[in-house]
């Protein structure tokens, strides 16, 4: 099943099915380890709408903090030692790879998160700037993995690679992240198999596309839940990006205008443009 914000109301799809829950808090309503099961009694008896209306659907994160992984990946761990290879910044990539403590940073509050089909932003003070598309875990306050949406890591590259310590300026910024379209909530753990698909337009052409599967990602999604919380605490629960695994080439940069799809499969697609 997945769950939309729109306004003061929560959508529910269930396969073909959409229903309406007004006046419902999201912060309450997705915070329970039980969430499926939840899901599954608010539809209970309930009249479906009869038209799918999902316009004006907002990135589906309210009190929470949107977190981020890094390195999970062995094409991220060569995108990053490519980009800081001149400033002497390889090396502490290659150590995050092979070390039992995952890289974990914080990514942004709401009001610095766009939804689906809104604007994400690219740093005026910087050249080289991407997508990093990234299956997003949602944790309850108890650190369970209830839902996954798709996470759009806009990262400012040359900001990056100058120095690893720039990190949270190359990360977090006004516009820094795409968030959606929904949460999804599956009835058990998804497995870590999941095509993602990023498709980057320039004046309706496709300048750049290509896809990997999750289940190349190096270590589990549980794993990052656990370090997160483990000296943390979240009363509303966390969203956690996983990390990526395509990186554009060193000659990619984004433009203002482009369009940005990403798609997840069971999930569904989240579009950015930039600007």
């Amino acid at each position: 099943m997945k769950l939309y914000k729109k306004e003061n109301k929560i959508l529910i799809q269930n396969e073909e099915l959409l229903y309406s829950l007004a006046d419902q808090d999201w912060d309450t309503f997705i915070n329970d380890d039980q969430l499926f099961e939840k899901i599954q009694s608010a539809i209970a008896g309930a009249t479906p709408l009869g038209a799918k209306d999902f316009r004006g659907i907002q990135p589906p994160i309210a009190g929470q903090e949107l977190w981020a992984s890094g390195v999970t990946y062995f094409r991220s761990k060569q995108g990053r030692e490519e980009e800081s290879k001149e400033t002497g910044g390889a090396v502490f990539y290659t150590k995050v790879y092979d070390a039992p403590r995952p890289e974990l940073f914080f990514k942004a509050t709401k009001n610095r998160i766009s939804g689906t089909d809104q604007a994400v932003r690219i740093r005026r003070d910087s050249s080289w700037n991407v997508p990093e598309p990234e299956l997003t875990l949602f944790a309850t306050a108890n650190g369970k993995i209830v839902g996954y949406t798709i996470g759009n890591d806009m990262s400012s590259r040359d900001i990056e690679g100058q120095n690893p310590l720039y990190l949270p300026q190359a990360k977090t910024y006004d516009g820094c992240a795409g968030l959606g379209p929904c949460i999804y909530v599956p009835k058990t753990p998804l497995e870590v198999a999941l095509e993602i698909q990023l498709t980057i337009e320039r004046n309706s052409i496709v300048v750049f596309e290509e896809s990997i599967s999750t289940d190349r990602m190096k270590r589990k999604p549980q794993e990052l839940v656990d370090y997160l919380f483990r000296e943390s605490s979240f009363p509303n629960g966390a969203f956690l990006m996983t990390g990526t695994g395509i990186v554009p080439p060193p000659d990619f940069t984004l433009e203002l205008g482009d369009t940005i799809h990403i798609n997840i499969e069971k999930i569904g697609t989240l579009t950015n443009t930039v600007e």
